[in-house]
C-alpha cells in the first residue's frame, strides 16, 4: 500500500512540476488535433491557463472528443432502410407528398423540406398511421406504462438515462419480474452515469430475475467514470412492438412527486401506437447492440419490427429523429433551427436548460424582432444552479429582442420541446442546450399534426397560468451578485 501511495505521490509531484508544459501540449492538442467549436477551444484554453491543475483534471474527465464515426450499425437492415428512405425521398422530389401521405391540411406542405432533411440526414422514416397520448404528470405516465407492461406477451424493452432506487423502481421491477416468469423477454438498458443511484442490490435482483441488462459507457472498474460527456440521454420503452413511450420522464421518485426538493415534476412524455413504434424499437435495438454486443437483428427481426400495423390509427405524421456525438450533423438542433426559421406567427419553447448555440439564439432573436410571438418557459427551481444562471443569462438575450420569458413556479419544469404556429411540434429527450445538441445521445419526435400540436400548445398556455413572467424591467433590476453569476457561468457555456 505504501508503495502504491509513493507512486501516486511521485506522479502528482511530477505533474505539478511540469504543469506548464502539460498545458502547452494540451493547448496544441485542443487547437490543432481535435475539431471543436471555436468558443469551446477558448473556454478550454481559459481553464487550462488560468486554473491549470483544475483545468487539467476537468479536461481529463470531460474534455475527450468522441470521434464522429457511426457507433450504431445495422447491417442486416441497411438495404431495407435505404430502400424505404429513397422511396419517400422520391415522393417528395416528384411533388407527390400530399397525395401519397394523405395530407389533409395544406399548411403541412410547407414542411416537406423538413421531412426531406430528416430522411437524408437522420434516416428518419416518415410515418402517419399513428396515435399519440400526451402525459404531463408522472403518476399518469407511469400508471399507463405499468398497465401496458402488464399486458405484454412477447417483449418489453426499457431504456432510460436515469434509473434510481425507490418506490417507482420497486413497482416497475415487480412487474418486470412477473413478466419474465410468464416467458416475456425483458431487456433494460441504462446509462452508467445517469443511473449511478440504481444500487448494486437492484442490479443483482434484476439479473437473478432473468432480466437482461445493458449498461451504456460503464465506469472503469465499476467505480471511475471518466466520461461525463457523451451520455445516452434517451428514454424509450417499447412493449410487444405495439406500445412505445418517449419523452422526458426517467425512473426515479422525483418524477412522481416523492422528492420535496423539486415538488411537482412537470414533464412531457408520449405514448405512441402505430407505425412510429417500429422506429423507436429500431433505435432501442441499435443502442442495445452497441452496449451489450447482442445483435437483436440476428435473433428474429420480425419479433421486434412488424411489417404492418394491426389496425388503422389516426393520421398523425411523425418522424423519430436521433442525434448524438457520433453523427456528423446535429440533427435535433437542426430541426429546432428549421422550425424557428419557418415560423410565421408563434414559437413556444419549454426547456429546463436554455443554452443555445449562436445559430439558434440568433434565429430566435430575428424571429422575435420580426414580430413573431416567441415565448420561452424555464424552471424557477434549478436542479443544477450553475446551468440555471447560464439559462437565465440567455433568456435575457431573448428579452432584449422582444421575446417573452416565463419561470414555471409550480415545481420543476423538465419538459423539452417546441411548438410552431399550431402546426408542427418537436418534443422528446433533447434540451435546448449545447450538451443535447452535440454531446449526448438524444431522440425526439417531430410531429406533423395540427391536432396534436394545438393540444401541446394548449398545455403550454395552461402552464403560463403557473408561471411568473420575467420582464425586461425585472431583468434589468437583477442584483450585482446575479450578474456576476451569469457572466462567470456564461464563460464556460461552450463546455456545458
Amino acid at each position: 500500500m505504501q508503495y502504491i501511495f509513493g507512486i501516486v505521490s511521485d506522479a502528482w509531484r511530477w505533474m505539478l512540476d511540469n504543469i506548464f508544459y502539460i498545458n502547452i501540449v494540451l493547448s496544441i492538442l485542443i487547437i490543432f488535433f481535435q475539431r471543436r467549436d471555436t468558443k469551446a477551444i477558448w473556454a478550454w484554453l481559459l481553464l487550462l491557463n488560468y486554473i491549470p491543475i483544475v483545468g487539467f483534471i476537468l479536461y481529463l474527465i470531460i474534455g475527450q472528443n468522441l470521434h464522429k464515426s457511426k457507433m450504431f450499425r445495422v447491417k442486416e437492415m441497411e438495404e431495407e432502410i435505404n430502400t424505404a428512405i429513397r422511396k419517400q425521398e422520391n415522393t417528395i422530389y416528384n411533388n407527390e407528398f400530399d397525395e401519397k401521405f394523405h395530407i389533409t391540411d395544406e399548411r403541412l406542405n410547407d414542411y416537406k423540406d423538413l421531412v426531406l432533411y430528416n430522411l437524408e440526414a437522420s434516416r428518419a422514416k416518415y410515418t402517419e398511421n399513428n396515435e399519440i397520448r400526451i402525459f404531463t404528470d408522472g403518476d399518469d405516465k407511469f400508471e399507463a406504462l405499468i398497465s401496458a407492461m402488464n399486458k405484454a406477451k412477447k417483449s418489453i424493452h426499457v431504456q432510460y438515462y436515469i434509473i434510481s432506487a425507490g418506490e417507482l423502481f420497486d413497482e416497475i421491477l415487480d412487474v418486470l419480474e412477473k413478466k419474465v416468469k410468464q416467458g416475456v423477454e425483458v431487456r433494460v438498458l441504462y446509462d452508467s452515469l445517469g443511473s449511478s443511484k440504481i444500487g448494486a442490490k437492484n442490479i443483482k435482483k434484476m439479473k437473478q430475475a432473468g432480466i437482461k441488462l445493458g449498461e451504456f459507457f460503464p465506469a472503469f472498474l465499476g467505480i471511475f467514470q471518466f466520461r461525463v460527456n457523451y451520455r445516452n440521454h434517451r428514454k424509450i420503452v417499447v412493449i410487444d412492438s405495439e406500445y412505445a413511450y418517449v419523452g422526458g420522464f426517467n425512473i426515479g421518485d422525483e418524477y412522481i412527486d416523492k422528492v420535496k426538493k423539486f415538488g411537482h415534476w412537470r414533464d412531457t412524455h408520449f405514448e405512441i401506437k402505430g407505425e412510429a413504434v417500429n422506429e423507436l424499437q429500431l433505435r432501442f435495438m441499435l443502442d442495445w447492440d452497441y452496449a451489450t454486443k447482442e445483435n437483436l437483428f440476428h435473433i428474429n427481426t420480425q419479433q421486434y419490427l412488424t411489417d404492418k400495423v394491426k389496425k388503422k390509427r389516426d393520421k398523425i405524421g411523425m418522424q423519430i429523429v436521433s442525434s448524438g456525438p457520433d453523427s456528423k450533423r446535429q440533427e435535433i438542433r437542426d430541426n429546432y433551427l428549421r422550425l424557428i426559421n419557418k415560423a410565421k406567427e408563434r414559437i413556444y419553447i419549454q426547456t429546463p436548460y436554455f443554452i443555445p448555440d449562436e445559430a439558434v439564439l440568433q434565429s430566435l432573436r430575428i424571429a422575435a424582432l420580426s414580430g413573431i410571438d416567441v415565448r420561452l418557459m424555464i424552471p424557477c427551481k434549478p436542479d443544477h444552479p450553475f446551468v440555471y444562471w447560464i439559462t437565465y443569462s440567455y433568456a435575457g438575450d431573448l428579452l432584449e429582442s422582444g421575446a417573452r420569458c416565463y419561470c414555471y413556479e409550480e415545481g420543476f419544469l423538465h419538459a423539452k420541446g417546441m411548438v410552431v404556429d399550431g402546426i408542427v411540434s418537436c418534443y422528446g429527450t433533447a434540451n435546448m442546450d449545447i450538451r443535447s445538441f452535440d454531446l449526448d445521445f438524444e431522440v425526439n419526435a417531430v410531429i406533423y399534426s395540427p391536432e396534436v400540436t394545438m393540444e401541446l400548445e394548449k398545455i403550454f398556455l395552461d402552464d403560463l397560468t403557473k408561471c411568473s413572467e420575467i420582464t425586461k424591467y425585472d431583468y434589468a433590476k437583477r442584483s450585482m451578485i446575479i450578474r456576476i453569476k451569469e457572466q462567470v457561468s456564461r464563460l464556460l457555456a461552450p463546455l456545458m
